[in-house]
């Protein structure tokens, strides 16, 4: 029988199974969705037994479609940093707060007095960020003191799945180096953070690497779903680092990255060695394959659009915006958009800014906004871009995400970034990542390089062009956010 390997993408909106050959052909797929909570304004959180639920749907259809194949390993990725509280009895304690939830801002204070931000950024990569798990947990100590003294273990969601699939408390470097307290020189836990906080190291599981098997499927999972009792399930990776080795990105060959036009933005590149940015402008992160990797983040990307369309052309569709914005010359005469709607992260690290159309005239209509929007986001992934440069070699970067389907788009950013841009031949994402780890684990590949030799996507060239009209509008972008922020929401 053909052998294949299933990931998981345990994501913000929903789950996602998908199952690959050795080859990286995709074989089945399976999807189901849960809900969102946003209890106050700032919070963002979710239950993990939602998780669970949906993950038991998932698993059950995907295995039906495999009938005739042999499943060697089955592995997780997911949203990173969120954190999940645990009692004595790996009992959930509450809901769990996720990625941008921002509740955590006097506790990212906490943080930085008790650390240096200087120090904390050489030992872990970052800043204290509010959307980061340690940031939470002290969050927990001063909020919910009776919850804070129950919790025995906290861990992220990925890895909440897997502890109910194996039983064991298990991360991996490239998900836990999101947590705050990971140190990436050693890719364990940072005792002397640990210890100036006044949190004890137990609270947190054994960090493995990425291809490792966390442990066996439990016989409960596998009468629920129909998997074998023991199948190997591998560690897995945060959902960056799982899209990257989805895609073949290996921090061996540190030149080559990814930029992603999702709901947020992000520029992806691999790393041999762990390169800070002494400002933690750009998040530095381990990779799965046991490297490293810098994070770009522009919050609203995509996002932007979507929020345009549903709040401004309702009965329009994207494809009528898309054309309407071409029609409008590059630079949008004069109008500038910052898309600063949910704050921002690189290179700000900024919740607290909003966004803005800047220039408008009565000379400006649909088109034109829509034009400054999709330039406002490529100036924003550029912002990122000039921090990264100096710090990291780039040859190409891949084209990601929904917004990458649309040349209009791709040749904005690809414009404004002064990069070679290329398009992967299909895209599934963080779970097809987890399903090449899965690959590693269960012995059909020697190591992540292997795998990925094996089943990285072919890629096409896209064709872009300068124009001096945007380098204008980027000077004019760039002095914009100090203005905005000065003014305050």
């Amino acid at each position: 029988m053909q052998k294949v390997s299933i990931g998981i993408d345990l994501g913000t909106s929903g789950i996602k199974a998908l199952a690959i050959s050795s080859s990286g052909e995709a074989i089945a797929e399976a999807s189901a969705s849960y809900p969102l909570l946003t209890p106050q304004p700032g919070w963002t959180e979710q239950h993990p037994a939602d998780w669970v639920a949906a993950a038991r749907a998932v698993l059950t259809e995907i295995t039906a479609k495999l009938a005739g194949y042999e499943i060697v390993g089955l592995s997780t990725a997911g949203q990173m940093h969120g954190a999940v509280f645990l009692d004595a009895n790996l009992e959930v304690l509450r809901p769990a707060p996720l990625w941008n939830d921002q509740r955590t801002a006097q506790a990212c204070a906490e943080i930085e007095r008790a650390i240096p931000r200087a120090e904390l950024i050489r030992r872990t990569g970052n800043p204290a960020v509010t959307g980061f798990q340690l940031p939470k947990l002290v969050w927990l100590r001063a909020a919910e003191p009776e919850n804070f003294a129950k919790t025995r273990h906290v861990l992220l969601p990925k890895d909440y799945l897997t502890l109910q699939l194996t039983g064991e408390l298990v991360t991996e470097p490239s998900d836990a180096s999101g947590t705050g307290c990971l140190n990436l020189e050693t890719q364990n836990w940072d005792l002397e953070i640990l210890k100036a906080l006044d949190l004890p190291p137990s609270l947190f599981p054994s960090v493995v690497p990425s291809s490792f098997v966390a442990g066996a499927l439990n016989s409960i999972w596998a009468q629920a779903t129909g998997l074998r009792t023991g199948l190997p399930v591998i560690a897995g990776a945060g959902d960056n680092a799982g899209a990257a080795i989805g895609l073949g990105l290996s921090s061996a060959r540190p030149g080559v990255g990814s930029v992603s036009l999702g709901t947020s933005g992000v520029i992806f590149l691999p790393l041999e060695k762990p390169t800070v940015d002494p400002e933690g402008r750009v998040h530095l992160f381990c990779h799965a394959d046991g490297g490293y990797h810098f994070l770009g983040v522009t919050l609203a990307a995509a996002g932007s659009l979507q929020w345009f369309k549903d709040s401004l052309a309702t009965d329009t569709s994207f494809d009528t915006l898309m054309t309407e914005a071409a029609s409008v010359p590059a630079g949008s005469e004069g109008l500038l958009f910052l898309p600063y709607l949910a704050g921002e992260r690189s290179p700000h690290l900024d919740p607290n800014v909003r966004g803005a159309w800047i220039g408008l005239s009565l000379a400006h209509h649909r088109p034109h906004l829509v034009r400054a929007l999709l330039e406002g986001v490529a100036f924003s992934l550029a912002d990122t871009l000039e921090v990264m440069r100096p710090l990291a070699p780039l040859e190409k970067l891949l084209s990601i995400g929904g917004g990458s389907k649309s040349d209009l788009w791709l040749s904005i950013v690809g414009s404004i970034l002064g990069v070679k841009l290329e398009r992967p031949d299909f895209e599934e994402g963080p779970a097809r990542g987890a399903a090449v780890l899965a690959l590693v684990g269960a012995g059909v590949y020697p190591n992540v390089a292997a795998a990925l030799e094996a089943t990285a996507p072919k890629s096409v060239d896209f064709p872009t062009t300068s124009d001096a009209a945007y380098q204008k509008s980027l000077e004019r972008y760039r002095a914009a956010y100090p203005a905005i922020k000065a003014i305050g929401n």
